[in-house]
């Protein structure tokens, strides 16, 4: 069965469907089961395993936490956990989910805006959201998953100030070797009649603190976690520019390791060419494990009325303590 969803929403919220794809993945077995509560949340489930890959939530969740769609938990294919949900030191962190910190003087992130000279301030009426209106396509094809999402992104106010096309692909799911990958890709399209202009604390004086865009929260137990780029390690990192980061950490109340790696696609202009927008990267170990690509780290970007702003990334969640080699070669093994 190879089921789609075209534009889902308004189902209410106790409808469930179940997809199965009988396409095998790379280690021969059945594809992977999606669970679609209309109004709540996706759940993907590898059927060899048991394990529970993801959830998906869309659902709305707190104004002051900047509600916006998000992935947790998130799972090696061992069934261990690689996100935080709601950390009591940052409410507004949530798995991984893609945030805006400063847009056109609006927080599309959550809790307190950052003021300079005046540090972070509870400023709820700069709080805004990001909401889902429909799904495009929810299939399982291939051993793995399509989603795609259609969400509109708004100040406090409630105006519309941009669409986005948001794709999520499951593919590459192999119990034997405990890996899988995750394609985000992103389309935000201004529907303002001005520029959005996509900034950070860092952009807005604060050194060293350019979150913004796609953000992972990785759980308590990854303080302290591994640090690598192709030829750098350690915190060192932020701030810096490389085609892919890796972190590594150590599970609570089981034995074994995680290490998920964060990729840019080629067309992200992750070199700072001048082809695109430069990236760079927004991680930290402590107090808290945090990896972001981040959109406009050091200079903010702006995006004129009907303009859009492109992004793909690959997220690979292996259920080891990879070293640099070993990041290497299954990228070279799983090109884009």
């Amino acid at each position: 069965m190879n089921d789609e969803v075209t534009r889902t929403a308004g189902d209410g919220p106790h409808v469930t469907a179940v997809l199965a794809g009988n396409a095998a993945g790379p280690a021969g077995g059945a594809g992977l089961r999606i669970v679609h509560t209309h109004g709540e949340s996706v759940t993907v489930t590898e059927p060899t395993t048991g394990v529970e890959l993801f959830r998906y939530v869309y659902r709305q969740e707190a104004a002051f936490e900047a509600p916006k769609p998000y992935l947790h938990p998130v799972r090696t294919l061992t069934g261990e956990v690689v996100t935080d949900y709601r950390p009591n030191d940052h409410r507004w962190h949530k798995g991984l989910q893609m945030t805006a910190s400063h847009l056109s003087g609006q927080n599309l992130w959550g809790g307190n805006t950052y003021v300079h000279g005046e540090g972070y301030l509870p400023l709820p009426e700069t709080v805004g959201s990001m909401a889902h209106v429909a799904f495009d396509e929810l299939a399982a094809r291939d051993g793995g998953l399509v989603l795609t999402e259609w969400l509109t992104w708004h100040p406090y106010g409630g105006e519309l100030w941009a669409e986005e096309t948001r794709r999520i692909e499951v593919r590459d799911v192999d119990p034997a070797t405990g890996t899988w990958a995750m394609v985000w890709s992103t389309r935000v399209t201004n529907r303002r009649d001005e520029p959005l202009r996509f900034g950070s604390p860092t952009t807005h004086g604060r050194e060293m603190a350019g979150y913004t865009g796609l953000f992972w929260r990785g759980p308590r137990a990854f303080r302290g976690g591994r640090i690598l780029a192709p030829g750098a390690e350690g915190p060192s990192l932020m701030g810096e520019q490389a085609p892919w980061l890796a972190y590594g950490g150590e599970h609570d109340g089981t034995d074994g390791h995680a290490t998920l790696v964060f990729e840019h696609a080629p067309e992200n202009g992750h070199a700072g060419d001048g082809a695109n927008h430069p990236a760079h990267w927004f991680v930290r170990n402590e107090p808290f494990a945090a990896v972001a690509p981040s959109l406009a780290f050091f200079d903010e970007l702006e995006l004129a009325p009907g303009d859009s702003l492109e992004r793909r990334y690959r997220i690979v969640v292996a259920a080891a303590a990879w070293e640099r080699d070993d990041v290497a070669g299954y990228l070279r093994e799983h090109p884009w």
